[in-house]
C-alpha cells in the first residue's frame, strides 16, 4: 500500500456529496456532520421550507458554516424547482406552470425570461443550484413520470427551449442542471420505485433524446444529472447512473461534455432494490459521477463515505478520482461566484413573488406573453 493511500483522509470525499436536511433549521448533529465530513452541498425540499425569510436565514447559516469546513468552500444550496408539480417552494414565491406551458408558446425568449425570473427568486433566498430544466422529450403519452414536466414531444423544440432555460437560469444567478441524461421521456416505470428498462439503441438515442443535451452543453452548462434507467442494448450490466459506457464513452468522449455529472438520488429504489448502498456509492464514482446525491435518508451519506474510504484504502477506487472531482467542483463554485456577498434581506424580500413575476407566470398560463413582460 502506497504512502499517499495511507495518508488519505475522509475530508477528500465530502465535496463529492450533496445531502438533504431533516427540517427547517440545522440540527446540532447535521452541523457537526457537514463540517466534519467536509460536505459539498445541500438539497432543500418542502420539509425545509416555511417562509422566504426562514430560507434566507438557513442559507445564511450554511454560508457561515461553510467557512468552518476543512476546505472552506461554499456549499451548493440546491432545490428541485421546475414549475408545475415539481416545485418545493410555493407561495409567496411566484408559482410557475409546468414547462409544457412554456413549450406551447414555443418562444426561446419566453423560456429564457421564465428561467431568469425563477432564478432571481431562488437566488434571493440563497439557493445557487437548481435541478432544472428537464430536457426530456415527451415521446410516450402514457409516461406520467415526466408528462407535463417536459417542454414538448419534439426534439428540436426541447433543444431550443431547454437551452434557453439553461441560459436564463444562469443569467438569474443560479446554476442550472439539465436532466435526466440520456432522456427519461419514454419510460412508464417510476425510478423512485423500480429500475425502468428501455429497448432503445444508441443510434435511436442519438436521433432524438440526446439532441436537447447537446444544445444545453453548447450553452456552457456546468451540470448534467444522470438517470436511473437501463438500456441493455447499450450497456447490458449497468444502469446509466452507474455506467462507464454512458458517463465516460458517450457523455465525455462522444458528446465532449466538460461539466459536472451528478447522480439522481442514489436512494431511489431503481438502484437500492438491486444493490447495496455501499456498492452504489463506490460504483457511481468509478463510472464517472462527480457528485453523489442523497435526498431523504440521513443514514445513507455516512454509509457512502465509509464505503468510499474503504474502497480507496483497498485499492478499489483511485484517490485521484476524488481529488479531481473536488478540483472540478471548486472551479464551478468559484466561477459561479458562490462565495460572493449575498443580497441583504431588505433587497431580497422585494424580489420574491414580485408583481411583474406573477404577471409573467399568468401570461404563460394564458398562452400569450406580451413584449412588455420580456423586457
Amino acid at each position: 500500500m502506497s504512502t499517499h493511500i495511507r495518508d488519505f483522509s475522509r475530508e477528500k470525499i465530502g465535496p463529492s456529496l450533496i445531502v438533504g436536511l431533516e427540517g427547517k433549521m440545522l440540527t446540532p448533529d447535521e452541523t457537526k456532520f457537514l463540517v466534519r465530513e467536509n460536505i459539498g452541498g445541500i438539497i432543500l425540499f418542502k420539509r425545509n421550507f416555511e417562509s422566504p425569510r426562514q430560507l434566507f436565514e438557513l442559507s445564511s447559516e450554511l454560508r457561515s458554516l461553510s467557512k468552518t469546513k476543512p476546505d472552506r468552500k461554499p456549499f451548493f444550496i440546491s432545490v428541485d424547482q421546475e414549475g408545475g408539480r415539481v416545485a418545493r417552494f410555493r407561495a409567496p414565491f411566484t408559482e410557475w406552470p409546468p414547462m409544457a406551458a412554456v413549450g406551447k408558446i414555443d418562444s426561446a425568449t419566453v423560456a429564457f425570461k421564465v428561467a431568469q425570473v425563477m432564478a432571481i427568486e431562488l437566488a434571493a433566498v440563497g439557493v445557487n443550484l437548481n435541478f432544472a430544466p428537464s430536457v426530456d422529450i415527451f415521446t410516450n403519452p402514457a409516461n406520467t413520470v415526466i408528462g407535463d414536466r417536459a417542454l414538448s414531444t419534439d426534439a428540436e423544440a426541447v433543444a431550443k427551449l431547454g437551452s434557453a432555460l439553461v441560459r436564463g437560469m444562469m443569467k438569474g444567478g443560479v446554476i442550472p442542471v439539465a436532466k435526466h441524461f440520456p432522456g427519461h421521456g419514454n419510460t412508464l416505470i417510476d425510478s423512485h420505485e423500480e429500475l425502468p428498462v428501455e429497448s432503445k439503441t444508441l443510434d435511436e438515442l442519438e436521433a432524438c433524446e440526446l439532441e436537447p443535451f447537446k444544445r444545453a452543453f453548447r450553452a456552457r452548462l456546468d451540470f448534467v444529472m444522470s438517470s436511473h434507467l437501463s438500456f441493455p442494448k447499450i450497456d447490458v450490466d449497468w444502469p446509466v447512473s452507474l455506467s462507464e459506457i454512458f458517463l465516460k464513452q458517450i457523455l465525455r468522449d462522444q458528446l465532449k461534455y466538460r461539466g459536472l455529472v451528478i447522480s439522481d438520488d442514489l436512494d431511489m429504489k431503481a438502484l437500492t432494490k438491486h444493490r447495496a448502498k455501499s456498492d452504489i456509492a463506490v460504483r457511481a464514482l468509478q463510472a464517472g459521477t462527480n457528485i453523489l446525491l442523497y435526498c431523504n435518508e440521513p443514514d445513507s451519506p455516512p454509509i457512502a463515505i465509509d464505503a468510499i474510504e474503504k474502497a480507496v484504502h483497498d485499492g478499489d477506487l483511485a484517490e485521484k478520482i476524488l481529488l479531481d472531482n473536488a478540483e472540478r467542483i471548486n472551479t464551478v463554485k468559484r466561477d459561479a461566484g458562490l462565495d460572493l456577498k449575498p443580497l441583504a434581506w431588505s433587497e431580497s424580500e422585494q424580489l420574491i413573488g414580485a408583481a411583474s413575476h406573477k404577471s409573467l407566470a399568468a401570461a404563460v398560463v394564458a398562452g400569450s406573453v406580451p413584449a412588455s413582460l420580456l423586457a
